[in-house]
Order: structure tokens, then sequence, then C-alpha cells
């Protein structure tokens, strides 16, 4: 039987997909942060955000994946993927294709310091390549936005 720790660091199970499971957790994090910001706005989202970062970063230890980063460990992605969200502003659903979009690339590339969290090997660098890669997308957005 599987714990509270490994329910959470899987998104809720997402992460035992066997395809794409950081897809998975990506889009578990599209819905909850597209639920929060329909039901509590901008700031339901950021409380949101902070709610899932702490149950990350209590989470990941206590499966032991805090220092090889599993595949099935997915709740770095649900946190990311809301960070995104911040950068909402309108669009309706392009931008959040858009958004969704911008975070896998950032994620999967880690480009600059999404690649130097990523390379702590622990629970703070799993969670924080995702949150830089989510910041990135979410001000990549705005900065859409603002030139179109």
């Amino acid at each position: 039987m599987k714990g509270w720790a490994w329910w959470l660091a899987s998104g809720l199970g997402a992460g035992a997909v066997r395809r794409a499971p950081g897809t998975a957790g990506s889009v578990l994090g599209l819905v909850i942060g597209l639920a929060l910001l329909a039901w509590a706005g901008w700031f339901g989202l950021l409380i949101g955000v902070v709610l899932v970062s702490g149950a990350g970063l209590w989470a990941i230890p206590r499966t032991g994946a805090a220092h090889h980063d599993p595949g099935w460990v997915v709740i770095d992605e649900v946190a990311g993927q809301m960070i995104a969200l911040l950068g909402l502003g309108g669009g309706g659903w392009f931008a959040v294709i858009l958004a969704f979009g911008l975070f896998r690339l950032f994620d999967i590339w880690k480009p600059g310091p999404v690649g130097w969290a990523d390379a702590r090997q622990d629970a703070l660098g799993i969670m924080a390549d995702d949150w830089i890669a989510g910041l990135m997308a979410g001000v990549s957005l705005l900065l859409l936005r603002w030139v179109f």
C-alpha cells in the first residue's frame, strides 16, 4: 500500500502513467490552476502554488526519491505549471495552451537556471527546476502579451 507521501509526490497518481508522466503532472497542474483561477482568482492560484510546493518539499524526501528524481515524481510539474498560469491575463484558450507548451518546453529543455536547479540532486532542486521553468513560461506569456 502506498502512503500519503507517495500519493502527493506522484501528483495523486498522475506520475504512475506509463507514457509521459511529466506531461500528466503538467495537465493536473493546468486543471488545478485553472480551477483555482476560476474559483479564487490570482491570489487563490498563488496560495495553491505555495500549498502544492510545500506538499512537494514534504513528500519527496519521504519517498526516498530526493536524490534521483524518478519519473513518477510529478508534484514539481504540478507546481511549475500552476506558476506558468500566473502569466495569463486574458487571451482565452490560446493563452492557456501557450502556457502549457512553454512550461513543458522550459521543463524539458532546461535552459540556464532550470538546469542548474535540476543538478542539485535534492528535494529543493527537484521542485526548483520546475518553479523556474514555470516562472520563465509565465514571464514569456507576459512579454508576448505586451508585444502583441
